[in-house]
């Protein structure tokens, strides 16, 4: 029978935690570099300095490793959502609330447009079924209905979350010449006009 010592277990573990930073670090040097098409599994497990195995293992396959690379960022705009300062946070005005959630999801998409245009098309219905999107959108009607309680808050939340779509924006930045602004103000304009007090 063979024994396994308590200091092998622990060095095994911190392997396993420094491949990991490693496979991280490595694919979101390679995303923020290169073209969607040209990041594979295995040229992050060659960057990282392990074996296709090891990535393989840990995030399953190439969107498993895109989602675990986006997951702090997601974290940390949910803990703004839930406890950081209004307006994002709890205690704005319910207008003021969800025109600052539209700003932050904006603002998410454009610095992580690489890596959702990732998922976007990693199977049917990959932008709306993952849990973080669910979230947003979920996220999204609450406020809709906060402010406008006789709109279809769900259906309108939908709409708003399909106009982020990362491969949408980069076409109306690329193709269509739209500015950041632009696209900011056509993205409140979606929402029907506040109600009067």
């Amino acid at each position: 029978m063979v024994r396994f010592s308590k200091e092998a277990t622990v060095a095994e573990r911190a392997d396993v935690v420094r491949n990991r930073a490693a496979v991280l670090e490595a694919a979101e040097a390679l995303f923020a570099r290169e073209d969607l098409d040209r990041v594979t599994l295995a040229r992050v497990a060659e960057a990282a300095g392990v074996g296709k195995a090891t990535v393989l293992r840990r995030f399953g396959d190439l969107g498993g490793l895109v989602e675990a690379v986006l997951a702090p960022r997601v974290g940390a705009l949910r803990d703004a959502l839930r406890t950081g300062p209004p307006p994002l946070g709890p205690g704005a005005q319910e207008g003021e609330a969800l025109h600052a959630y539209l700003d932050a999801l904006l603002d998410f998409v454009l610095e992580n447009r690489t890596l959702i245009r990732a998922l976007e098309h990693r199977r049917p219905n990959a932008y709306y079924a993952n849990p973080a999107s669910q979230f947003w959108i979920g996220e999204l009607e609450s406020r809709i209905h906060a402010v406008h309680p006789a709109a279809d808050a769900r259906h309108l939340a939908h709409v708003v979350f399909t106009s982020l779509r990362a491969d949408v924006i980069d076409y109306l930045r690329a193709e269509e010449g739209m500015s950041v602004e632009r696209l900011r103000a056509g993205l409140h304009a979606l929402l029907p006009p506040q109600p009067p007090a």
